[in-house]
């Protein structure tokens, strides 16, 4: 719900565009530097992918990134460090919800 609520209130996400994987990995299958960029991480390390339709703002990425660390923080106590967050734009084009059609385009 915390990655929901930041997609509808930073970056506008329409409500009920909720589709969502979540995968949990053995330590042996989840692969990462704990020290990349100099932010330590722990065995705790939680990575966020989110496909989207391109065209949100530098401003609204850093919103949404700041939302779910924050509430990720806040809520289930995760260590800022081991949040991991990674934005994949693509075409409105790139979609679709079913029917074999480009849901998004007319």
């Amino acid at each position: 719900m915390i990655v929901y609520q930041a997609m509808i209130d930073v970056l506008k996400a329409p409500v009920g565009d909720r589709f969502q994987v979540i995968a949990e990995h053995e330590p042996a299958n989840f692969i990462f530097d704990p020290d990349f960029l100099g932010i330590h991480r722990s065995a705790g390390c939680i990575v966020i992918q989110v496909t989207l339709v391109t065209g949100r703002s530098l401003e609204q990425k850093r919103g949404f990134y700041r939302q779910v660390t924050d509430a990720l923080q806040e809520r289930l106590d995760v260590h800022r460090e081991d949040v991991v967050i990674n934005l994949v734009p693509v075409s409105a084009q790139d979609w679709s919800f079913g029917n074999g059609e480009a849901s998004l385009v007319k």
